[in-house]
């Protein structure tokens, strides 16, 4: 049986993209072809022989550098590239920088052929995934955001620390935006199978400041070493390999809304069912009154944002 190629485009290799294409070479084995595009094609270049060094230790896969016009028979094309966020900014400050950038890389990836994923990751993940499907045109399902995995990877860690407990014993989401107006879905969060506010003695003081140490460690990274690049990147390589293995998984990120949570035409961080179709499922949980005004806060804030974004 001929066994199907699978390859994927990735434009921007900076510290984000990188990172990403060296998880992603660790985490499957299902890459027959990596093409890094990047303004910077020397750099590209250079990556591409430096992540061909680790081929004969994990999977034959071919790397290399190369142009828009290699999306054509891509499974996955990963959006990377876009103005970095430094210190004291906010994603949504970064909009109008990386939407222009973003309306660049699109449409030469569609004219190319390209009829596989889109997966972004550049900031604002939300308001850029959403552009992303209105400028390709793609089915929506085909279109995916980190959204807020990253920050809900934060979020299990930090609650892994406070209880004491092993991180894998925890299963707690961030929804919304990936940003200032995120919020922690406790009321739906579980240790070891169990609810959390079940396990915890927590207060809703402790809540509130967890949350916002969710929202805040971002920012402290980028003032300590300039940049937020591991996490995110093991994110994108998780989802991508997910596409590659059709593997059904369920994950919290940048999905398309149409009427789920009271909020459409919109992408939002909310758990989905990712495989080689790309988003199978938006799951709906029934949040409380309180998580149900938060998401409606955010999602009027990223609607007003779209409103304004120039391309």
């Amino acid at each position: 049986m001929i066994k199907h190629r699978h390859k994927v485009l990735l434009v921007g290799d900076g510290a984000v993209g990188s990172s990403f294409a060296y998880s992603l070479l660790q985490t499957t084995q299902e890459v027959d072809e990596l093409v890094i595009v990047d303004l910077n094609k020397e750099k590209a270049t250079g990556d591409a022989m430096d992540l061909q060094d680790i081929t004969p230790l994990e999977s034959p896969t071919i790397i290399r550098a190369g142009e828009y016009a290699d999306a054509s028979d891509a499974d996955v094309a990963v959006i990377t590239a876009g103005v970095p966020r430094k210190p004291g900014e906010t994603r949504l400050d970064l909009v109008n920088k990386n939407a222009k950038i973003l309306s660049t890389i699109v449409k030469p990836i569609v004219d190319s052929g390209f009829h596989g994923i889109f997966v972004v990751s550049s900031n604002p993940v939300d308001i850029l995934t959403t552009l992303t499907q209105r400028i390709s045109g793609f089915p929506k399902e085909r279109v995916i955001g980190t959204g807020t995995s990253l920050d809900s990877a934060r979020l299990n860690v930090i609650l892994a620390e406070k209880l004491d407990v092993p991180v894998s014993e925890i299963d707690a989401h961030i929804m919304g935006e990936h940003g200032d107006t995120s919020f922690a879905a406790f009321d739906e969060a579980t240790v070891n199978g169990q609810p959390l506010k079940e396990v915890a003695d927590f207060s809703a003081t402790n809540y509130a400041g967890i949350e916002e140490m969710v929202k805040e460690r971002g920012g402290k990274i980028i003032a300590r070493k300039g940049a937020t690049f591991y996490g995110v990147a093991k994110c994108l390589a998780y989802i991508v390999k997910a596409i590659l293995e059709n593997r059904n998984v369920t994950l919290p990120i940048s999905a398309p809304l149409n009427g789920e949570y009271g909020v459409s035409d919109l992408y939002l961080g909310v758990p989905a069912v990712i495989n080689t179709s790309g988003i199978v499922k938006v799951i709906e949980h029934d949040l409380s009154a309180e998580e149900s005004k938060k998401m409606a806060h955010s999602a009027a804030k990223m609607k007003e944002v779209l409103d304004g974004v120039e391309l």
